[in-house]
């Protein structure tokens, strides 16, 4: 039984995947990651991580590439604002008998691949808190009213940077038949954030995958790891959720900028030039405060 880790990334996200790698080869030394390239400019992040960390390229180019395709016949090249999100989706067809997917956004503090240890019940993982949102950025209410999910199955909404499954339980039929269910009913999805993938493959799990599960369940003493949260305190090499007084397993930056003075800034940086001289940064410019904001301050005087 294989066990690995995805990624996508192209040279764009150089730093972003340095940094990931780094975190996982931090704490996992052996476990194998292999690169979906997000698109054509890939050799030179392929070249780094082949040398640095034993990363490989995925084998069936051609088979992305023929699913990117299908993709953008379906729903129209226009329709998603980044549709090469949907190339991770080659997942279900690589060498790993049971995989990780990770979003380069990210960088973990464990040996990730553990998770899947869970994989004695379930089909899939999951691992944040997205349903607490309820249904936005992901489905429209019209999938309540019509009757396309039950209450209960909602619960099970996740964001899409980090997954894991089994090869094999999502055929490229099931695949394009779901993209075919999608495009036929967009008014199920809420796309108002400009998301891609995540709508389409929570649909897609949400229809196809019974034994699914989200770790964030595994007791109500579990960490988030959204980097939009405030309230995580840095020990070390890693951020504690002083509300539990443990560890996260990982931090997600999605839909927050990461540049210099955004939220966990340090701990990013010292995973992207961990063993390398961290260069120094501009201090980031201090922002106008808000019309409410200078409102309060009016108020306190």
């Amino acid at each position: 039984m294989s066990r690995g880790i995805y990624i996508t990334a192209n040279d764009k996200v150089m730093d972003h995947t340095i940094a990931l790698l780094n975190s996982i080869r931090a704490y996992d030394t052996e476990t194998p990651v292999v690169l979906i390239p997000y698109d054509d400019h890939y050799l030179e992040v392929a070249a780094v991580l082949r040398k640095r960390f034993g990363v490989t390229v995925y084998k069936d180019l051609e088979f992305i590439d023929r699913l990117s395709k299908r993709l953008h016949s379906t729903f129209g090249e226009k329709f998603f604002a980044r549709p090469n999100q949907f190339r991770k989706q080659a997942c279900w067809f690589g060498e790993f008998d049971e995989f990780l997917y990770i979003d380069t956004d990210i960088v973990v503090f464990e040996k990730i691949i553990d998770n899947l240890n869970h994989f004695d019940k379930y089909d899939f993982l999951a691992c944040d808190y997205q349903h607490r949102g309820g249904i936005k950025n992901v489905f429209s209410e019209a999938v309540i009213d019509q009757g396309v999910f039950m209450h209960s199955e909602l619960k099970d909404i996740f964001n899409g940077g980090w997954w894991a499954s089994k090869k094999g339980l999502i055929t490229e039929q099931d695949i394009y038949e779901t993209f075919a269910e999608c495009a036929a009913h967009p008014e199920y999805f809420d796309f108002t954030q400009k998301t891609s993938d995540q709508p389409i493959i929570n649909y897609m799990i949400l229809k196809r995958i019974e034994k699914r599960f989200n770790l964030v369940n595994l007791d109500d003493q579990v960490p988030g790891s959204w980097a939009g949260s405030t309230h995580f305190m840095r020990e070390g090499d890693i951020l504690i959720d002083p509300s539990y007084d443990r560890p996260l397993q990982y931090l997600h930056w999605a839909g927050v900028r990461i540049e210099p003075g955004c939220s966990y800034w340090d701990i990013w940086a010292h995973y992207r030039y961990l063993g390398e001289t961290m260069p120094e940064f501009e201090p980031a410019p201090k922002k106008n405060p808000s019309k409410l904001q200078q409102l309060v301050q009016l108020v306190k005087g």
